[in-house]
């Protein structure tokens, strides 16, 4: 009989894999379900199905991998590295952290350039300062309280990306035909492996695993089977919102702006849109991408503290860690580079980082000695093993082509 409190019974309903979805609807996620709408209507629905398949089996493993253990996966690594590995790895997993934030600070930056004008740099600056008020309230009510947050900016998004479908004219039998997996040329693969290959964030990893381990030693090793099973409903509906935003901007996008000029940045993007939809339209797409920005940012930021402290053992409050982020993407908005080139080329950067989290994620949560009787069954790791294949192929792939 389950004796935990009752009061205990459903903390994990709503929480950790909410914030991880936020990695899966980012600006650069935006950028990239926007193209592929513009350019290829509604031919590669299939890969946003097939990604968010893919990121359910992850995003449950580090969920795993913190209750189990409770560790984060940085921290496990720390424990079994020895120093000079550890430092690069450390390295090369800031260096990721570093390069997701330049995509969001970007992004609430052209959100606030699209709502009200502002200048870039102007604009990256609010976003930090506010994203700052934002880590603020994990310091000070702690993690469950920047889960509600999260949760509450992931709703804006929803409500900002999908609005406009409700106004525009989707070919619903097009769009299921889009389902069948299929190409049109090299550009549509590029945009396919950047859509796919990029959905699965090294730092959605870190920070799920890290979340999960509060509430595992709130609620005790017999808790441990009811928790797992509540955690797959918590990574399910996640995934499912974020799963469904994505799709819902290509599909805006492919009704919207297919066969339009100018819509090869999120700008033009959102300017096509304001046009052929109306104002209404255009400035909750604003929100939604400003929601985006100032959401995953922030996330971005507590993965970096997570990752520093795992790997290097050492605290670092997350306003520090805040500004150093900063800095990067507010040098790149100041020299006046392309803001859609720069979410691009930080996408194609976060491929390198990929491996080195779902490579360590699958084997330390197949290993018994690790996860006890919780390890994962020789079917899952097969699964795991051919998903992980999957997106380090296509990343791989993403990368040639960007630079061939």
């Amino acid at each position: 009989m389950d004796t935990t409190p009752r009061r205990h019974r459903f903390n994990w309903v709503w929480g950790p894999a909410f914030v991880a979805a936020i990695a899966y609807v980012d600006p650069g996620n935006v950028a990239a379900n926007l193209s592929a709408g513009a350019e290829y209507g509604y031919l590669l629905v299939w890969v946003l199905v097939m990604a968010n398949v893919m990121a359910m089996l992850v995003q449950y493993l580090s969920a795993k991998l913190g209750l189990v253990t409770q560790k984060s996966l940085p921290e496990l690594l720390g424990e079994r590295m020895r120093k000079a590995p550890r430092l690069l790895f450390w390295g090369q997993a800031e260096l990721v952290a570093a390069a997701t934030d330049l995509a969001e600070v970007i992004g609430g930056a052209i959100a606030l350039k699209i709502l009200f004008g502002l200048p870039l740099l102007l604009g990256g600056v609010i976003i930090g300062v506010v994203s700052m008020g934002l880590l603020a309230v994990q310091n000070r009510r702690g993690e469950k309280s920047f889960e509600f947050v999260v949760i509450g900016l992931l709703l804006i998004i929803t409500i900002g990306f999908v609005a406009g479908l409700f106004v525009s004219h989707v070919d619903w039998l097009q769009a299921a035909e889009g389902v069948l997996p299929r190409f049109d040329g090299t550009e549509s693969v590029l945009l396919a492996a950047s859509m796919l290959g990029a959905t699965v964030m090294p730092h959605a990893i870190y920070v799920h695993s890290a979340l999960t381990t509060e509430q595992a030693g709130h609620e005790g090793r017999k808790a441990l089977p009811r928790m797992l099973r509540v955690t797959r409903w918590d990574v399910f509906a996640s995934m499912l919102v974020a799963g469904a935003v994505n799709i819902a901007m290509l599909l805006l996008a492919a009704a919207t702006l297919r066969g339009q000029t100018g819509t090869d940045s999120i700008e033009g993007a959102w300017e096509a849109i304001n046009n052929t939809l109306g104002p209404a339209v255009g400035v909750l797409f604003g929100i939604g991408l400003l929601a985006s920005g100032l959401a995953s940012t922030s996330v971005g930021t507590f993965a970096g503290a997570t990752i520093m402290s795992g790997l290097l053992r050492a605290k670092v409050p997350l306003l520090v860690m805040r500004l150093i982020t900063l800095v990067p993407a507010l040098a790149i908005l100041a020299i006046d580079i392309s803001p859609t080139w720069a979410l691009v080329i930080s996408q194609v950067f976060l491929s390198f980082g990929i491996p080195f989290a779902l490579i360590p994620l699958v084997v330390l949560t197949s290993q018994r000695k690790t996860m006890g009787r919780f390890a994962n069954s020789i079917h899952l790791q097969v699964l795991a093993w051919i998903v992980v294949a999957a997106i380090v192929a296509l990343n791989v792939l993403l990368i040639i082509l960007s630079f061939t």
